[in-house]
C-alpha cells in the first residue's frame, strides 16, 4: 500500500497510520489534508467503535514536512498557515468525535506530531520513544492545538519549561508528568493501543462521548452554564439504550451488555 494514510480496520477498532516512513512521516499539505478527511468520515461512521493513530517506520510523525514548508512559496509563513488549517480540522475532529482515539507512539513524536498526540484521548507510548515540541529550536511558534493541551496536562510552568527549552522528553518522563497513559515494550504500542481500544469498546460509546465533551468544555465553560450541560448529558444519557441497559443491569445485579 502507498497511501499517504493507511486505513486498516481491526473488528470494531481501526488502525489510522501515517504513511511517509522515509521522512519519519513528516506531512506535507497532501498528507494531512488526507488525514483530516479519514478522521471526519471515522467520526461519523457508526461501525467504529475507537481510533488508533499510529506511524509506520520507526517514527511516530516528525511533524510538519520543513524542507516542503520552505520551497512552497517565497513566503514559508503561506505554507504553515495551509498546513495549520488542515492540522487543525484534524485535532478537532479528534477532539469532537464521540469515541476514543489512541495515540500508538511507536517512535519520535515531534513539532506538530508531538501536538497530535496530545489531541489524542489516550497515549500509548514505546520505551525508546521520545516526546519533541521541537517549533521553538527551529524559531516557530506551536500550534495543532500544543498550547491549549499542554498547559492543561502538565500545569503552566512546566508548559512553558517545554515551549522554553525544548528537551526531548523520555517516555519514562512523559509518564511521570502524565503526557502519556501507558508505556510498553518496543514494537507493541499498536497492539496496545488496540486492546485499550476493544476494552473501551465494551463499555458504553453513548456515555464516553458525553464524558469527552464535559471535560473539554469544562475547560471553557463557566460553572452555572457547565451545570446546564451536566444535566442535560445526564438525562440523555438516562434516555439511551445504553443508559436503559446500564440501570437495569445495576437493579439486576449483573453485568451490563452495551450494544450501542
Amino acid at each position: 500500500m502507498n497511501e499517504l494514510i493507511q486505513v486498516i480496520q481491526h473488528g470494531k477498532v481501526v488502525e489510522v497510520a501515517l504513511n511517509r516512513p522515509k521522512i519519519f512521516n513528516a506531512f506535507n499539505l497532501e498528507m494531512i489534508s488526507e488525514l483530516a478527511t479519514v478522521l471526519t468520515r471515522l467520526a461519523v461512521d457508526s461501525c467504529v467503535k475507537g481510533i488508533a493513530l499510529t506511524g509506520r517506520g520507526k517514527a511516530f510523525c516528525a511533524g510538519g514536512d520543513l524542507k516542503w514548508a520552505v520551497h512552497f512559496s517565497d513566503k514559508p509563513g503561506s505554507s504553515f498557515y495551509k498546513l495549520a488549517s488542515q492540522l487543525h480540522i484534524a485535532v478537532l475532529e479528534i477532539r469532537q468525535m464521540n469515541k476514543p482515539v489512541v495515540a500508538a507512539i511507536n517512535g519520535p513524536a515531534a513539532g506538530a506530531g508531538f501536538a497530535l498526540a496530545l489531541a489524542c484521548d489516550f497515549r500509548i507510548m514505546e520505551e525508546s520513544a521520545v516526546l519533541k515540541q521541537a517549533y521553538t529550536s527551529n524559531g516557530l511558534s506551536i500550534d495543532g492545538g500544543g498550547t491549549f493541551t499542554l498547559p492543561r496536562m502538565v500545569g503552566f510552568a512546566r508548559a512553558l519549561e517545554i515551549a522554553a527549552f525544548d528537551r526531548p522528553i523520555s517516555a519514562k518522563q512523559a509518564l511521570e508528568w502524565g503526557l502519556t497513559t501507558k508505556v510498553v515494550k518496543d514494537g507493541t504500542a499498536l497492539k496496545g493501543a488496540i486492546d485499550m481500544l476493544n476494552e473501551l469498546a465494551k463499555g458504553s460509546l453513548h456515555s464516553f462521548g458525553w464524558s469527552k465533551r464535559l471535560l473539554n468544555e469544562s475547560f471553557i465553560n463557566a460553572l452555572e452554564s457547565h451545570l446546564e450541560l451536566e444535566r442535560e448529558g445526564l438525562a440523555d444519557c438516562a434516555d439511551h439504550p445504553d443508559g436503559w441497559e446500564g440501570l437495569h443491569a445495576f437493579i439486576e445485579k449483573r453485568k451490563p451488555v452495551f450494544k450501542c
